[in-house]
């Protein structure tokens, strides 16, 4: 009771001085909060836009050579094909889930006036889960079955829907693909998505890859895409890779350029330690802030303890020790960062709040009010109230009994 008495007598006679070392840890914890709960809501909407492109997929594309091999000359094109994703699936174990796709820019896809020319794709059943796309209510992804009946069903990208049928229901109508009749099936829900390797999943046209090679008459591929069980194996995998079309297409395996492959698990381990950097650089930044409040209570401490020599003197030569004098002084310490500290996470938490309102998403992330977040800010605020009280506290218990009654 006499601690809080203390504490609030102190707050009384300094109101001023009081005051301005409140809104400086106010300021830097409030500060320290919004650049930590932006830097993870940043770094969540990134994620959020690679997924969009799929799962940590790996894509693999034909080249041309640049070595001379066995005969055949610099330059010479590959060009990939269904039976090659089947190879790889059967000798390379590693490989958890592989897709031919076929991509053609040579349709035009209509419905009464309006038309488009959207990526045409054909692709097999598990590309949906790979590439994260998901119909929307109502309805469906491409079956088996209609890769086996080489069926003329076609899924379509949110934005590609709207183009055509407007806000009409879209599924269970017909388009036409080059003048052959199609039926939609289903359309995509809205994703985020920043990157892509021809066209944004949205604006792209799905159908099965047996109707793809039926009605274009190829069986050459755009690319293949495929995950591996586990990312340890990722190289070796390449490697693998490299080899077996190398033997089937008769390169050199040492010659990498003639097929390009695209990993996009690469970009997620940057993005681990980029954002690892961004948020430390971050938290550096608000805890700069915060140090400064700190100075200001450290400095106020030095004053409180200047103006009460002589009730230490008292306390001393009655019997206090000097571990008391000393948590006293440091309680009180703590006692003003704490409430400098609520004040400041409630302000913080209100920003970050109110920010969820404004539409930056898909510019810089939503800020986000993490536990994480709230004990990165607990620590540093820790660390700055025991290096803020520890010096005026030590001091005070070491004053001299005579000097402070005199």
């Amino acid at each position: 009771m006499n601690f809080l008495k203390d504490f609030f007598r102190t707050i009384n006679t300094q109101r001023l001085r009081t005051f301005l070392t409140l809104f400086g840890i106010v300021w830097g914890t409030a500060t320290l909060i919004i650049l930590l709960a932006f830097g993870m809501g940043f770094r969540d909407q990134l994620e959020l836009n690679m997924r969009g492109l799929g799962e940590k997929i790996v894509i693999v594309f034909g080249s041309q050579t640049t070595m001379a091999y066995e005969g055949y000359g610099i330059g010479r094109p590959i060009r990939l094909r269904e039976a090659d994703a089947d190879a790889l699936a059967s000798q390379i174990p590693e490989i958890s889930e592989i897709a031919p796709e076929y991509v053609t820019w040579q349709a035009e896809v209509r419905r009464g006036e309006r038309r488009n020319s959207p990526q045409f794709t054909g692709i097999p059943v598990n590309y949906a889960e790979m590439r994260n796309i998901y119909a929307q209510e109502g309805g469906r992804w491409i079956s088996q079955r209609d890769i086996d009946e080489r069926r003329r069903v076609v899924f379509i990208g949110d934005h590609l829907k709207e183009l055509l049928f407007g806000e009409k229901e879209a599924v269970g109508q017909e388009v036409l693909v080059n003048q052959t009749p199609f039926t939609v099936i289903g359309v995509m829900q809205p994703k985020s998505q920043d990157s892509s390797y021809g066209q944004r999943d949205r604006d792209r046209a799905f159908i099965p890859k047996s109707t793809f090679s039926t009605l274009f008459g190829t069986d050459l591929l755009n690319n293949i895409i495929y995950q591996v069980d586990d990312p340890a194996n990722s190289e070796y995998v390449k490697g693998r890779i490299e080899t077996i079309l190398a033997q089937r297409h008769r390169f050199d395996p040492a010659d990498t350029d003639a097929i390009m492959i695209w990993d996009t698990s690469d970009f997620w381990t940057f993005l681990n330690y980029f954002f690892l950097g961004f948020n430390i650089f971050m938290g550096v930044i608000g805890a700069v802030t915060l140090a400064v409040g700190g100075i200001g209570v450290a400095n106020i401490m030095f004053v409180v303890v200047q103006e009460r020599m002589k009730e230490i003197g008292i306390r001393r030569s009655v019997g206090a020790k000097r571990r008391t004098i000393l948590s006293h002084f440091f309680g009180e310490t703590f006692l003003l960062i704490g409430l400098g500290a609520a004040i400041g996470y409630l302000i913080g938490w209100g920003i970050v709040s109110a920010m969820q309102f404004i539409p930056i998403k898909d510019f810089v992330g939503t800020p986000q009010f993490t536990p994480v977040v709230g004990l990165i800010a607990f620590v540093v605020l820790a660390v700055i109230g025991l290096a803020a009280g520890w010096m005026p506290a030590y001091r005070g218990s070491r004053l001299n009994i005579v000097e402070c009654l005199r």
